[in-house]
């Protein structure tokens, strides 16, 4: 449980820092290009508004310096005898008419009294007063003079274009009456989005164009706000009085004159952006409006899906992250594991070599008295052979005896002598060996195992088998790990260890085959990896078969299986034949 814990924290551990690595850079990425580039779009979003609403402006005084232009080009090419001819002025103003569409409406000629002398047009204006009208009182003391939009005598709105003019001791004005359709198409054209529109209004807060979408600001309010303007005065290149008022911080634009104005300003809990410019020599200001959500809507959107990439990235990264550390973790928690199995190993190789050495030392002191015994069971002989003891009943059973003990003896040596080859150092050397004498060697080692457990070995050695390039004490090991796996494999129930020699083409081949329970398909390809073991605990390291296949591999050979469950196993070794 502990050891859970401990890997459990090293995941979260290595999580956490690949996100806060992946993060950091990321997350200063976004937030510089995220900056620069709302910074960027909204200054080409206002640059943009402040040239369209220029560009309106030039247009609608081009539209009203040009129709000015005309009657001035009327009442300096003709007298006012001329002009007071009423068919005179007809023909004038269908001639203006054809040429410019219903934009002038009608002509008229006031003499200084503010009497309309001459008419031309659709109303019966013949002899109308205009000396208390206000456009009136203003023309007469100018030279030229463009109204304000009004409702006047035909209660329709309209604004009147008059220009001057003095014949010796008369004053006379030469007035046209302008389209107000004509002049409010120009602003209604100003439209972006769904919100942006424009209209016009007066230093008396007043609408001179028809909005298209009611403004924010009343009209009242405008007028207060103007009246407040006309008393602080503008400066020559100052923003336009209204700008401060609205409380819009101005922004003059490189390029574009230094007449426009744009702010933004909240109002009845609704961001607007405005751009304001003065119209016929700042008696008149341009004013569009547009809801900031709908200038910016691009932006916003833009927002929104980086917002989304960014939580996906953030989703995608922090689950990447736990399944990588889960699976370092895991590497981690196997490397540790195996490593742990390494120092047992390591451990049981230093038992294994203690208990080599005490079974060398054991085997040399057991030679000494075995020596002793069959040296003393000779003597015995020799002395039975004297005349003595020729006539002694039991002679016969003394040798018989004495015969016992010489071969107990010399197979006690053997033994012995067997046990000392295999607990002596391993020798890496490769030379030309014999393997039906290491088979037989080997066999013998383990025979005493193989009757404690109820399994017989039987040998099938070809005669005439090559000699191989090998090293001995390495194919020893070899050799005792597959036959005791093959017992281990058989268990106690009895059965058969079959072991082989042959020549197969350049391979001498040793097979060792048992009739235990064999193996399955399932975990046949992982048998030779290392720590790899079916075995219960405590029973198996996993290492016999992967130690077999890398001494076998490092000799030129290979090393194949053949298995079956119920039907037993065989192991193939095959070695080059020396030369």
């Amino acid at each position: 449980m502990e050891d859970r814990r401990y890997y459990q924290a090293l995941t979260r551990k290595m999580a956490l820092i690949m996100i806060l690595v992946s993060f950091a850079p990321l997350l200063l990425i976004s937030g510089i290009i995220g900056h620069r580039f709302e910074t960027s779009y909204r200054e080409k979003v206002l640059a943009h508004l402040v040239e369209l609403v220029q560009k309106h402006q030039q247009n609608i005084n081009i539209f009203l310096s040009e129709k000015l232009s005309f009657i001035q080009a009327l009442s300096n090419t003709f007298s006012y005898h001329q002009l007071s001819s009423e068919a005179f002025l007809n023909q004038k103003l269908g001639a203006l008419q054809k040429a410019y569409g219903g934009i002038f409406v009608d002509l008229g000629v006031v003499n200084g009294d503010g009497i309309q002398t001459a008419y031309a047009g659709t109303l019966k204006l013949e002899k109308a007063d205009y000396s208390e009208a206000e456009w009136f009182k203003k023309a007469i003391t100018r030279d030229f003079f463009i109204s304000d939009v009004f409702l006047g005598l035909r209660r329709q709105p309209h604004f009147i274009v008059a220009v001057k003019r003095r014949e010796g001791d008369r004053e006379w004005l030469l007035r046209a009456t302008i389209d107000f359709e004509a002049f409010n198409s120009l602003v209604e054209n100003i439209r972006i989005g769904e919100t942006g529109s424009a209209f016009i209004i007066n230093h008396e807060g007043a609408f001179q164009t028809q909005p298209r979408i009611a403004p924010v600001l009343g009209e009242e309010l405008l007028r207060q706000i103007l009246a407040r303007g006309r008393e602080n005065g503008s400066a020559e290149g100052q923003p336009h009085p209204l700008v401060d008022k609205l409380g819009m911080g101005a922004l003059h634009v490189d390029g574009l004159g230094h007449d426009a104005a744009i702010g933004e300003m909240e109002l009845s809990g609704r961001e607007f952006i405005y751009v304001t410019t003065p119209l016929k020599s700042g008696e008149w200001i341009l004013i569009f409006q547009q809801d900031r959500s709908d200038a910016f809507k691009s932006l916003y959107q833009t927002r929104l899906l980086a917002l989304f990439i960014f939580l996906v990235g953030t989703i995608s990264i922090v689950v990447v992250a736990f399944v990588l550390a889960s699976r370092m973790s895991h590497h981690v928690e196997e490397a540790d594991r195996e490593q742990d199995m390494m120092n047992e190993q390591v451990i049981e190789a230093g038992k294994l070599a203690s208990v080599g050495e005490l079974a060398a030392g054991i085997a040399h002191e057991i030679n000494n008295p075995i020596a002793i015994m069959v040296e003393e069971a000779g003597w015995i002989g020799d002395l039975l052979d004297e005349e003595d003891f020729q006539d002694s009943e039991n002679l016969t059973e003394f040798k018989r005896a004495l015969t016992q003990i010489r071969i107990q003896g010399e197979r006690c040596k053997e033994i012995t002598h067997k046990l000392l080859s295999f607990a002596r150092r391993t020798d890496p050397r490769v030379r030309k060996v014999q393997m039906n004498e290491l088979v037989e060697e080997i066999v013998g080692v383990s025979e005493q195992r193989s009757r404690f457990s109820n399994v017989k070995i039987s040998l099938h050695l070809d005669p005439s088998l090559p000699p191989v390039a090998a090293s001995p004490s390495e194919m020893q090991q070899v050799l005792l790990n597959l036959i005791n796996n093959a017992i281990d494999a058989i268990g106690t129930g009895g059965g058969e260890v079959s072991i082989g020699t042959r020549v197969d083409g350049g391979h001498v081949v040793i097979d060792v085959q048992d009739t235990g329970h064999g193996i399955p398909k399932a975990i046949l390809p992982r048998i030779f990896d290392p720590f790899f073991t079916t075995k219960p605990v405590g029973k198996g390291t996993g290492l016999g078969l992967s130690i077999c296949y890398g001494i076998v591999k490092k000799l030129g050979g290979d090393i194949t299986v053949n298995s079956a469950v119920g039907m037993g196993t065989t192991f193939h070794i095959h070695l080059p034949i020396h030369g």
